[in-house]
């Protein structure tokens, strides 16, 4: 019988500084020190008999012999957690969830997600990020995420990636820039009274920019936002009509604040995916990606 010569947490720490790089990067990652890793990986070493890893000027080269193990750590890790949910005691299960978002995500179903997920898993804590798109997966592709709900297009791969749903865009503003227009404007006469929309840079924009340049219109008077919030606060005051989901004013429209209105033109929907990586993340990522495609669907217009 091994006892107690080798522990969990020399696992994973083994397990982190192979997904991050990193010593650095696996204690911030695993909520401890530097030294604690490098404790862990030297008497994992030692117990083993084996190096596991070579320590170059900073960064990490993990052996042959290493990547075997490393193989077997996470089998042992994964392993560990089933037997836990098997036995349905996930609040033995003491992590943490390093969560990235969008706007649209923390403003619609974000709150209802967590709150599930806390049912499944209370003793997970939540490290939460809300950031445009690209932001989000370059965290996630540096290993600073476990888990990204953004929209595509990507820009990197993949190894997991469950799909949350389409979203799509409308026109909104007042009720009486709405009357002004009429019950059926066409799009010259949305730009007349000055477009808001939200990153200059994201895909709705840039289908926008296309369609206005179309129709010889001047796509420079857009006004964009990199905050949808700030957008639709903006249409409230009348500024203008603004192009955004449909999930960030359907509840200004329930108020009567806003108006929707119908130009004959949307750019393509928003397509919404939970993306982690399968190899390495704990079942509980798995998990919590899962839950929120249940979650989203519900908050769908």
């Amino acid at each position: 019988m091994i006892k107690n010569q080798i522990n969990l947490k020399q696992l994973e720490a083994l397990v982190f500084v192979a997904d991050t790089g990193t010593f650095r990067k696996a204690a911030t990652a695993l909520g401890t020190t530097q030294p604690n890793i490098s404790v862990r990986i030297a008497s994992l070493e030692e117990t083993l008999g084996v190096v596991l890893m070579h320590r170059d000027a900073g960064s990490v080269r993990i052996t042959e012999r290493g990547q075997e193990i490393l193989t077997d750590a996470r089998r042992v890790l994964r392993t560990a957690e089933e037997l836990l949910e098997t036995a349905g005691r996930q609040d033995l299960i003491e992590e943490r969830l390093r969560l990235g978002v969008t706007e649209l995500v923390a403003s619609t179903w974000l709150h209802q997600f967590m709150r599930e997920f806390r049912v499944l898993y209370p003793a997970i804590r939540f490290e939460l990020t809300i950031d445009l798109s690209k932001e989000v997966e370059n965290l996630m592709s540096a290993g600073e995420l476990d888990l990204a709900i953004l929209t595509e297009p990507f820009r990197t791969k993949s190894t997991g990636s469950i799909p949350v749903g389409r979203y799509r865009y409308g026109w909104v503003t007042t009720p009486e820039i709405s009357a002004q227009l009429g019950p059926r404007p066409n799009i010259n006469a949305v730009h007349a009274k000055g477009i808001l929309s939200h990153g200059k840079h994201t895909l709705a924009s840039v289908n926008l920019r296309a369609h206005l340049e179309a129709q010889g219109l001047q796509a420079s008077q857009v006004i964009h936002s990199s905050s949808i919030s700030a957008a639709l606060n903006m249409a409230i005051d009348g500024m203008g009509v603004a192009l955004l989901p449909r999930q960030m004013f359907k509840a200004a429209t329930r108020k009567g604040d806003l108006q929707e209105i119908d130009c004959g033109w949307e750019p393509e929907p928003l397509s919404f995916f939970s993306r982690y990586n399968k190899r390495s993340a704990p079942h509980f990522v798995e998990r919590a990606a899962e839950l929120s495609a249940k979650v989203a669907a519900s908050f769908k217009v």
